[in-house]
Order: C-alpha cells, then sequence, then structure tokens
C-alpha cells in the first residue's frame, strides 16, 4: 500500500486532538463469525455469495491534551479494523498462495486455476488491464489546423494536468485550462511561452535562445515570440506574473486576498506538474519547456519527415502506452476512499467535541466507519465503476464476470486489455497491428467488429511491470558521471558531445559519454544490482538516454548473445531439465534478461541460435512465445491466413469442454461440460505450459474431405449418426435456480419453509420431485411448470408490527416456485445445497441438468476458423469407408480450403494420422520448424508410408451399402469412389450456439398492449420480426398479399365492423376496433354513442364517415385517443395533417 502514515488532526477546540494511522496492511482473507476471524477459502464464498476479502488492520495512535492535568495523553489500538479488501485468487494474501496440488485439492479448488481475479458476492469478476497513453511523456505532433504541438499528460500524487504548448502564425503559446479567454469563456487563452518563460524567472532573451539551441534556425523561429512578448511591455518577472493573474480562471466566491498570485501558482503546481519545483525555484521547468521547444523546432526544419509524419510521435506505438493492473487500480481507489474516511471521521471528532468537550475520555475509533470502505470497494468492483475524486476519474465497464465458457476463455479473459479509445470511432491508426506488438501483445487474438484492433490481449510471456523505488537509481546516475541539472547554463544544455539524461520522464542533467552510461547500467541490472526490470534506452535522434522504472511498461525475456554467441549452454539446459535450475536463476546469473519496447531498439535480437551474427545482442527465447494463450493452441497457424486464426481465437472461446477439475462442485449461473473431452492428437508447446491438454475443449473426429449429399455447402458439414450414438459432441449443460430465505415483511412476519407437499391436492403431479422437507429431490427427472421448492408467505405483510402473539397466529399462504424451463427439454436437478450468506440468510441452490446431443443446426468448428454447421446426420450405413474398414465421424467440403487458405488444417489431419499409426503425439507449434519444436510434413509423410499410409494421406474409399436412390442423386451402391479421398483426425470443437437455445417459433401469443402488435424475443413468447430488409425483398418479387399477411393481418390489424349490425353487449368491444374517416376532408373522426353514428370533428358531420381497415401502429400515428370533441393528434402537433383518401374496392 501507498499509506504508511495518515494524520488526522482537530484544532477547533480548546485542545487539540490529533490522530495517527501507522502501518496500514491486509491480513489473512477471513470473515467476523460470533466475534471472532474465521479462514474462508474462495470455494465457500463462491458457494454463498460472500466476498473473498481479507481485513485492513492499522494501528492508531491518538494524543489529546487533558486540560485538568495539562499533560499531553498518548493511548494506542494495535490492529484495529478500519475496512475489508477484496482479494485477488493466488495473489500473497490469498489463502491459495504456495499450496501445492493435494493442498489445493482440500480446499476444493483446482491447482489448474491461474487466479488472477476477484470473488465478489459469490460472482467472480476480473478486473480488466487498462491501457492508456503514458504520463509525462513529450509528444510532438500536428493538430487538424497543420500547426505543430508539444503535449505532456503531467500526473503526480495528487494533480493531474493537460500541458500544450502550440505554433500558431509563427509564435509560440502556451495553452492550459486555467488560463481562460475573457472574450470567449469556453475556449483557453493562448499565454505566450516567452511571457511564461519570464514569469518563471528566465528573464534574458538570449538565455532562452542558448537553452534551445545555438542554431541559427532556431532563433529565427523563436524571434516572432520575442518580438511579441516586447510588444506586450514585458520584460521582467514582475509584469509576467501580473500579465498572467489577469488571464487565470477566478472562482466566483473567492476572496480577492485568495486569488492574488494565482498565476505563478497555477505554474507551480499545475503547469508541469511532474517536474518539482522547491523554494520556488523554476528553472527545472524552463530547461524542460526548452527541451519541448527544441523538438518542436526540429520537427519543423526538418520538412521531409514532417510531411511523412515520421518526426511526430506515434501514440500508438507500445513504448508510449502504459498498462494499468488491478493493484495499481485498487490502491488508487483505496487510497481515495481512506482518504474519504479520514474527512468523514473529522467530522465526526469535531461534532462530538463540541457538543461534550470532554476530549481526554472520548475513543476517536468509535467514529470510525468500518463497513465504508467496505462497501465501496465491494461495490466498486460489482459494477465495474470507478470514481476517484482527487482526480476527477470517472470510468465505466472496468471489471466484467469471469467467462467460464471453457479453461482457455478464463485464460484469455486475464490477458485481456481494454483500450481508453471509443470502439465506435472509425479509425485505421490505433486499430492497426504495430511493429512495436511483437513479441508483447497477440497479433491475432482481437475480437471481431467495433473492437477489432482496439481490444488486444498479452503474449505469452509478455510481463507488465510495477513501479519501483527511484530514489536509489537516481543517486547511482549522479554516481555514474551525470551532470546535475541545477549546475548547468543554459547553453551548456544541448551541446554536441553530450546526451541528456531523463529518468521516468524526469531530466536528471547530461552525460557526455551515453554509450558508456548505458552499457554500465546494462551490466548492473544483470548482475542484480538494480532492478531487473529497469529499462536504458539510448535515444540517437533525440540525443537522451531514457531510464525507466516505472510501472505499466510491457517487456520480454531475450537470452543475451555475446558476439552473436549465447550465453545458455548445453549444460544450463540440462541443470533446467533436471530441476536444478529455474527461470529465475537464468536471470540472476545474467543468462537472460527482460527488455521493453524502448530499449528493443538498441538491440539486434536473432529469432533462432543459427542466424545470430556477430552484430547480434540477444536471441529470441522462442518464436512461438509472439502469441498469446489463444492463439497457441492453433496447429501451424504460419501456414494460415490470418484472418482464420483471428477467428479461431474468438471461437476457441466459445467452445465447450472441462472448465476446472471442480467443476462438479461448483454452483454456476450457466455452465457448458463436454461428456468425453480428449486432449488433441497434434499438440502445441503453449498447449503444454497452459495446460490445456488435461483441460481439453474438444473432441478428434476422423474427417473425410469429400461432397456428399449436398447438405454441406457454405461449410455445413453431415455427420455420422453412429458417432453421434457414441458420444461424440454430446455436452451438458447446467442452469442454476436460487432462492433466499427468510424475507422479512413490514409487519415483521417472514416466509416459512420446509412445508410438506400435499400429494394429494390439484397439484400433486407437479410435487412429484419434492421431497417431504418441500424441496426437490436430487437426481429427479423435472419438467417445466414443476414445483422445486415449496414455501408459506404471511398473508398481513404491511402495516404495523405485530406482537409476539400475533406473530404466532399469523395466517400463511402457500406459494410455490416454479420451473419455468422451455418445453420440450428433459431436465434432471443435479444437485441441491444449502448454505449461508453474509446476512446469515439461508440460501438454496438447485442444479438443472440437461444433457444433449448434436442436432441439426448446431455449430462446430477445428482450430483454424473454419466454423459451420450440421447440415445433416446420415446412418453409418451410408456414410463412405476406406479399405480399412474406417468410417469417418463427418465428412467435410473440400471446397473451403481454396477460398480459406488453411493450409495448417491439412498438416494437422496428416500429423494426427501419423500420430495415430505411430502411437505418438505429434507438433504443430508457430514457427518450430527451425527449433526443432513441430513435426514437418516430410516427415509425417514418411510416418504415414512406413505405416502403409498414402504419404498424401489420402485413402481408397467406397461409398454406402444403401442402394435406394431416392435419398441421393448419385445413388450409394457401395462401389469404390472414382477419387482418393483425404481423410484422417483433426480436432473438432463444439461451440456453445446449439439450435435448442435458439430456435423459436410460434402461431398466436402475447401482444404489446400499446402496439398491439406480437412481442418481441424468445424469452416472451414473441414473433419473428419482418423487418425494412424483408419487406424490401418482398417488394422487389411484387408478392404483395404476402406483405399485406406479413404487415397487417398477422400483425396488428384493426379490424372494421358496421355498426348497424352490431349487437348491443358487443358494442364496446366493437367500437374499439373502429375506424372512422372522413371520405370529405380525409382526417378522422368519432364515434358518438348518443347519436350511435361517426361524426367529424371537422366537418360536424356524420353522413360523410366510413369505416376502414388499417393497421393499428398506423392509426396510433394519427391519432392518441380521442374524446366527444376533441381530437389530439401526433402528426398534428409537427404541423401535420393526414388526410386519408378513400376510393370504393
Amino acid at each position: 500500500m501507498y499509506i504508511h502514515s495518515t494524520i488526522l488532526s482537530t484544532r477547533n477546540f480548546s485542545a487539540p486532538f490529533c490522530i495517527r494511522f501507522k502501518d496500514v496492511r491486509i491480513g489473512k482473507p477471513s470473515k467476523l463469525e460470533d466475534g471472532r476471524w474465521v479462514m474462508t477459502p474462495p470455494q465457500m464464498c463462491r458457494l454463498s455469495e460472500m466476498t473473498y476479502s481479507a481485513p485492513i488492520n492499522v494501528d492508531i495512535e491518538y494524543t489529546t491534551l487533558d486540560r485538568h492535568v495539562g499533560e499531553t495523553i498518548t493511548k494506542e489500538k494495535e490492529n484495529f479494523v478500519i475496512g475489508e479488501m477484496p482479494i485477488m485468487l493466488r495473489s500473497r494474501c490469498c489463502v491459495l498462495y504456495g499450496k501445492n496440488e493435494a493442498q489445493l485439492a482440500r480446499l476444493g479448488e483446482c491447482p489448474l486455476d491461474p487466479g488472477g481475479y476477484f470473488i465478489i458476492k459469490g460472482t467472480e469478476k476480473v478486473l480488466l488491464i487498462q491501457e492508456h497513453v503514458s504520463h509525462n511523456h513529450v509528444f510532438v505532433d500536428i493538430d487538424d489546423n497543420n500547426n505543430i504541438n508539444a503535449s505532456v499528460t503531467s500526473s503526480s500524487e495528487l494533480v493531474k494536468s493537460d500541458t500544450v504548448i502550440r505554433m500558431e502564425k509563427g509564435k509560440v503559446y502556451l495553452i492550459l485550462n486555467q488560463f481562460v479567454n475573457k472574450v470567449h469563456v469556453l475556449h483557453n487563452f493562448f499565454i505566450p511561452i516567452m511571457v511564461v518563460l519570464k514569469a518563471m524567472g528566465m528573464e534574458s532573451d538570449q538565455e532562452v535562445v542558448q537553452m534551445v539551441g545555438r542554431d541559427p534556425r532556431f532563433s529565427a523561429l523563436l524571434l516572432p515570440s520575442i518580438e511579441e512578448c516586447a510588444s506586450l511591455d514585458i520584460y521582467t518577472q514582475e509584469k509576467a506574473s501580473e500579465y498572467l493573474e489577469g488571464k487565470v480562471k477566478k472562482p466566483p466566491f473567492d476572496s480577492p486576498s485568495n486569488q492574488e498570485g494565482r498565476g505563478l501558482a497555477i505554474l507551480r503546481d499545475v503547469f508541469l506538474v511532474h517536474v518539482p519545483v522547491s523554494n520556488d525555484n523554476f528553472r527545472p521547468k524552463c530547461l524542460y519547456v526548452g527541451v519541448m521547444l527544441r523538438r518542436m523546432m526540429e520537427a519543423m526544419l526538418n520538412k521531409e519527415a514532417m510531411l511523412n509524419k515520421e518526426a511526430m510521435d506515434d501514440k500508438d506505438y507500445v513504448g508510449n502506452k502504459r498498462l494499468e493492473l488491478s493493484g495499481q487500480l485498487l490502491s488508487l481507489l483505496f487510497e481515495d476512499l481512506f482518504k474519504s474516511m479520514i474527512t468523514v471521521v473529522q467530522k465526526k471528532i469535531d461534532k462530538r467535541l463540541k457538543i461534550s468537550g470532554r476530549d481526554y475520555q472520548f475513543d476517536p475509533t468509535s467514529a470510525i466507519e468500518r463497513k465504508y470502505i467496505s462497501k465501496m470497494l465491494e461495490l466498486t468492483l460489482s459494477t465495474g465503476n470507478f470514481n476517484v475524486k482527487r482526480f476527477k476519474m470517472h470510468m465505466k465497464g472496468m471489471t466484467q464476470v469471469l467467462q467460464r465458457q471453457s479453461f482457455i476463455a478464463s485464460l484469455g479473459h486475464m490477458t485481456r486489455i481494454s483500450p481508453q479509445f471509443e470502439k465506435s470511432r472509425k479509425v485505421g491508426g490505433p486499430r492497426a497491428l504495430q511493429p512495436s506488438q511483437w513479441g508483447m501483445l497477440c497479433p491475432c487474438d482481437t475480437p471481431e467488429g467495433e473492437a477489432c484492433g482496439l481490444v488486444k490481449n498479452l503474449a505469452l510471456m509478455t510481463h507488465v511491470t510495477t513501479d519501483e523505488e527511484g530514489g536509489p537509481l537516481i543517486s547511482l546516475c549522479y554516481t555514474l558521471g551525470v551532470e546535475d541539472l541545477e549546475i548547468l547554463s543554459a547553453e551548456e544544455l544541448h551541446t554536441t558531445n553530450s546526451f541528456l539524461i531523463v529518468f521516468n520522464e524526469l531530466i536528471l542533467g547530461k552525460h557526455t559519454l551515453p554509450q558508456h552510461f548505458a552499457n554500465v547500467l546494462r551490466k548492473l541490472r544483470r548482475a542484480g544490482k538494480i532492478g531487473k526490470f529497469v529499462s536504458i534506452f539510448v535515444h540517437e535522434k533525440q540525443r537522451c538516454v531514457y531510464i525507466a522504472s516505472d510501472g505499466g511498461r510491457v517487456c520480454r525475456p531475450l537470452v543475451i548473445a555475446d558476439k552473436g554467441i549465447s550465453r545458455i549452454k548445453e549444460y544450463h539446459m540440462k541443470e533446467l531439465l533436471d530441476g536444478d535450475r529455474t527461470f529465475d536463476d537464468f536471470l540472476c546469473d545474467g543468462l537472460i534478461e527482460y527488455l521493453d519496447v524502448n530499449e528493443e531498439n538498441n538491440a539486434l535480437i536473432a529469432l533462432y541460435e543459427g542466424e545470430a551474427t556477430p552484430d547480434s545482442t540477444h536471441i529470441e527465447i522462442e518464436p512461438f512465445t509472439i502469441l498469446g494463450v489463444c492463439a497457441g493452441l492453433i496447429p501451424y497457424p504460419h501456414h494460415n491466413q490470418s484472418t482464420r486464426n483471428t477467428y479461431q481465437c474468438a471461437m476457441g472461446k466459445q467452445a465447450m469442454g472441462n472448465i476446472a477439475y471442480n467443476q462438479l462442485c461448483r454452483m454456476d449461473s450457466l455452465l457448458y461440460l463436454l461428456v468425453y473431452p480428449q486432449r488433441p492428437l497434434l499438440t502445441t508447446r503453449t498447449i503444454e505450459l497452459v495446460g490445456y491438454d488435461k483441460l481439453g475443449a474438444g473432441q478428434n473426429a476422423t474427417v473425410a474431405v469429400m461432397s456428399c449429399s449436398g447438405y454441406d455447402v457454405n461449410d455445413a458439414i453431415v455427420m455420422n449418426k453412429s458417432s453421434l450414438d457414441r458420444g461424440f459432441g454430446r455436452c451438458i449443460v447446467m442452469k442454476k435456480e436460487s432462492a433466499v430465505y427468510p424475507k422479512v415483511y413490514e409487519s415483521g412476519a417472514s416466509d416459512r419453509i420446509l412445508i410438506k407437499p400435499d400429494r394429494t391436492g390439484p397439484d400433486a403431479e407437479k410435487m412429484r420431485i419434492l421431497d417431504d422437507d418441500g424441496i426437490a429431490t436430487p437426481r429427479e427427472i423435472i419438467r417445466p411448470k414443476d414445483i422445486y421448492l415449496i414455501k408459506e408467505s404471511p398473508l398481513v405483510t404491511g402495516g404495523p408490527a405485530l406482537s409476539a402473539d400475533e406473530l404466532r397466529n399469523c395466517k400463511y399462504r402457500p406459494t410455490k416456485s416454479t420451473y419455468e424451463g422451455p418445453k420440450g427439454e428433459t431436465c434432471v436437478v443435479d444437485r441441491v445445497a444449502l448454505c449461508n450468506d453474509e446476512l446469515n440468510n439461508l440460501c438454496i441452490k438447485f442444479i438443472i441438468r440437461q444433457t444433449r446431443r448434436p442436432e441439426v443446426g448446431d455449430k462446430f468448428s477445428n482450430r483454424h476458423g473454419q466454423k459451420g454447421v450440421c447440415g445433416t446426420i446420415i446412418q453409418q450405413e451410408d456414410f463412405p469407408f476406406s479399405e480399412r474398414g474406417i468410417c469417418p465421424d463427418l465428412i467435410m467440403n473440400p471446397h473451403c480450403f481454396p477460398s480459406q487458405m488453411t493450409v495448417g488444417a491439412m498438416i494437422e489431419l496428416l500429423g494426427s494420422k501419423a500420430g495415430v499409426s505411430c502411437g505418438r503425439f505429434h507438433y504443430g507449434t508457430a514457427f518450430g520448424e527451425p527449433s526443432g519444436h513441430v513435426d514437418r510434413v516430410e516427415v509425417i509423410s514418411e510416418t504415414l508410408v512406413k505405416h502403409s499410409f498414402s504419404y498424401s494421406g489420402k485413402d481408397f474409399m467406397y461409398s454406402g451399402e444403401h442402394t435406394d436412390n431416392s435419398n441421393f442423386d448419385s445413388g450409394i451402391t457401395g462401389a469404390p469412389l472414382e477419387a482418393y479421398i483425404f481423410m484422417g483426425p483433426i480436432y473438432y470443437q463444439k461451440l456453445k450456439h446449439m439450435v435448442l437455445d435458439k430456435m423459436h417459433a410460434r402461431g398466436s401469443g402475447p401482444r404489446d398492449l400499446l402496439t398491439r402488435q406480437p412481442t418481441e424475443g424468445k424469452s416472451r413468447n414473441g414473433g419473428q420480426r419482418v423487418g425494412e430488409m424483408e419487406r424490401d425483398c418482398l417488394i422487389s418479387y411484387g408478392a404483395s398479399m404476402l406483405i399485406f399477411e406479413r404487415m397487417m393481418v398477422s400483425s396488428d390489424p384493426f379490424e372494421v365492423q358496421l355498426i348497424s349490425f352490431a349487437r348491443e353487449s358487443r358494442k364496446s368491444n366493437i367500437i374499439d376496433n373502429l375506424m372512422q374517416v372522413c371520405r370529405v376532408c380525409g382526417l378522422l373522426g368519432y364515434y358518438n354513442h348518443k347519436l350511435k353514428i361517426g361524426v367529424c370533428s371537422t366537418c360536424k358531420n356524420g353522413d360523410t364517415v366510413t369505416t376502414m381497415k388499417l393497421p393499428y401502429a398506423c392509426k396510433l400515428l394519427f391519432q392518441v385517443h380521442f374524446t366527444s370533441f376533441c381530437l389530439l393528434c401526433e402528426l398534428q402537433s409537427m404541423n401535420i395533417v393526414p388526410r386519408l383518401k378513400l376510393a370504393n374496392a
């Protein structure tokens, strides 16, 4: 935590009162039960719908003055709990940290679960990684008006501000929000940069020119700004300060004394706030402005680079981005809440002491509201809305429910990066694949649609840095010969033989031997003397050495090479295989080091050890680590079209499989499980690293690539019915139903459960699954409208509170919880769980299980983005078979390969076929041919030939034995096929998109009360919408009667009946369905009940009124409602008079 000691003091009364919070720390996850803290494992929090949190302990020391004795009294309280902090699973504070597999099993956890998420009220929540532009970094760019800008988003512990220096019409100005234009209040005022420099103490124009550079071209560009300052008659610091005072945005209720000196206060506390000012010494800020001016002018003078935007800074460059992790976000939020709590405590203490005045007897800990921090942290993580008052941060969607669709979906969700860029903006720059993303961000794993390219995922070996202490590094820099900025003159700032030393975007000074300085720091890092994630980057163009130890940088490990020779030898790898050496040992021994994106620009990295040259400084550990966890599952991805790899990254997260070892002990709202999941025959190194081979999400299917029956068009697949009978693609869907008791009403009465069901009443058939306690029995078949829980609710729920005798004699009525599942599904009550929540209420949870087998329309895909639905299911007798008697599980259309160019799928079929033949798992790791992490096609073909298969993977096949020509055009005769068929195993995934969840139809059903049209959506038993595009198609075909039937007859017809033939008993209903229209004026009329005729309110006549047939929504457009004298119209309110011209049909 960032808070070590905070002082709260009150001095409003005769005796001062001071409280000190010391040593803020977090304990182990536990809950307060019966006055003692009891450890709570994560699984208990999931089942009981509690928050997995730990107490926040502080040591409180408070001091006051005893007025009777005249002495200061100091008291202490240790381990005082001020709230609870949600704990990330597998973090250092978690009870799972450091546990082995057996210990995790005893706690009900899966050893393969990576953690990294929170449990809030029983729901698993992920705090997404947030991406933003680097703070305190100078960006030079061109705005829409072709003006060149140098902008900085400055950030300190207290303030954030945006500073822009712009060159407009040859003059340089400062733009800051605190300076406003008196004429146009909404526009910022442009302050001449020379005025700002003079206000900060740099009064000499010559010194400003020297600070920017001795080049005459720089002086020429700066001359108009100097002349403008002279025209304003500003030559001294006092005059410049007076000028700034007149441009300051002044609060309306501040006294004049508080408004004095606000101009300098803004320059000190807001302008470039990350550059410290001590004792009103603004010289560091002046030099920082000089560096910004020099970079702007260098960009302007380099016109070719300026036209190509090469001289501009790219904000999409990964080195200019920072990633905020959950720890940084939570610490920022906790600090804000902690300070808010202190403010509340101070007000309570002041109020209490003002009343009593007995401050020496007052215990200040009674004023601390323990639940404030806990509630706000829980609310923030539950809703995802971050509100930090200090920085005016208001962000939404920061947290999401962890995807438990599959094991790989959970892993991919925790490596996802959420952008701050608006997803609806149609720009290409932020979405484009940047070269700087190599090895840091996955080039394949990004969603389709409006978030494409904005939402990204971390690569396999990416590390995101955290903040390191900067003081020792600054002292080390000065020890290594950095000349302090304070002792440098303006002219010495940009000498030709020196580079500026910039530490975390703060200028320390300059060094005359920058390359030697950088090499020394790198040697110290490899020796472990400084942090292993410290970055040293020598920027030749800007003549700067950038040293970074801040958090949020992405970096990755690389093997160090001395003159192209790797430092890792064979004996190092042998020690690693034997378990005598770990990855951290490689780092400590200087064999491997982490480089961020900026430092990679100073390195020459060889892809393979054999490709290293004497100039190579580093060697890649493995090229496949440039991919993320989801893209790493694809075999031979470098042989596929790139879009197919992106499709697979999305579909791999939708595949059914095993989610964890404890999946049958969980009580998730919705869970999809594959009955017989398998590990792929053709695997990759990434699959073994992340554990996907232990929790697979697919099955190895024997696929024949051929055309069959015409049901395989558009990537559809033809499935073997016998394979489905054996369990291929069979899945389990588990849904949760829950109830919380008791519910206490206003009268004091509450619900009652454990009621014995009445098995002889009218609902006896619906209660057949209930046990004698009124709760459904596990392993019973449950049907729609069945009752799974009986309770009793009191008849008297409102009014005054009932006495004890009245509560005992209170009458109850039975209320039942009914299962509202879809019709036609056979479901089973899998298990029932009873537990207590945080409020000690009884929670009853039911898991409803349904087993589904594949049917026509269910979606499948392989690992190469080739998705398709089941086109038809054919008996195995009608399926083709090979000469060895092997019958495929499914048939795939060969026309998908030329268009989709998924050569990797072809090689997977060969590798899997060879693996089945020789009994060995084959590898298809990305870019693995030179390093031996992939089986080459030549080797696979030799294996196939060795086991009497064709080297190309093709088999000689026969058609089925069916002879009835009515089913298939060609007839299935059992004769040999005229071509060799490409057949073998491919790993297929069953996706969550199933016909049973989407199929919906109705003849008649509920209608909307306002429009009288059918409702929308499957859950409301709605109709199928015929939209604009469907209507256009029908119009193009001239199907007028079909349009009439769809748009009115089956939708919202406003029926017409003659009034004279209506019976009196049906008169009110008939009048509601009448549309009265005047034939003369074309306006709507009304029905006069007294005269029993239709009357036109405009013509004042009923002879010309007739009835017509019209959609009710169209009637609503014309007529809102009518009274006997007044007609209100929607269109008439907009000065539009609709007139209906009628003709005899």
